[in-house]
């Protein structure tokens, strides 16, 4: 089989720039660290109002400006509805779904997860600024899916 020269110039060249991404590509993952996250965690969704932490949603005071959030969503609403933290905080979230697939959307932040039965989902965010922000379910989780929604007031 004969091949022109530029034919095995372009596979040469091409061949070499799939090899530096496939090297670049490792090179984040091991050295870096760069890789999905892990830690997979499980929950019985027709049981979550019997497992920890989800048997008491709520937010809790962790560290210095710094709060955990146990919340749960299911069918039109979030529990807990209301949430309210200081200017400054850092927020983790820690979410999972009574029935199911449902958003989790903090408008204005990058905060933004798909909620599953049967796992939990952390979500991490900080709030700078005070005000009032807007959360929704951005997975259409059934009749009447555009009204769950709820707000976090920063002070």
């Amino acid at each position: 089989m004969n091949m022109h020269k530029s034919e095995k110039v372009w596979l040469t060249i091409s061949f070499g720039m799939i090899m530096l991404f496939m090297i670049a590509t490792g090179y984040q993952a091991f050295a870096l660290g760069m890789a999905p996250p892990g830690g997979v965690e499980l929950i019985d969704p027709q049981k979550v109002n019997e497992t920890a932490p989800f048997d008491q949603p709520g937010i809790k005071q962790i560290g210095d400006n710094e709060y955990e959030v146990v919340m749960t969503l299911q069918l039109f609403s979030f529990t807990p509805m209301e949430l309210e933290v200081p200017a400054g905080a850092t927020v983790h979230f820690k979410l999972t779904s009574k029935d199911v697939v449902h958003g989790f959307q903090i408008v204005g932040t990058n905060a933004n997860g798909m909620i599953v039965p049967g796992y939990i989902t952390d979500i991490t965010q900080t709030f700078h600024e005070p005000g009032e922000y807007l959360v929704i379910c951005n997975e259409y989780c059934g009749i009447g899916h555009q009204v769950m929604a709820t707000t976090i007031k920063v002070y």
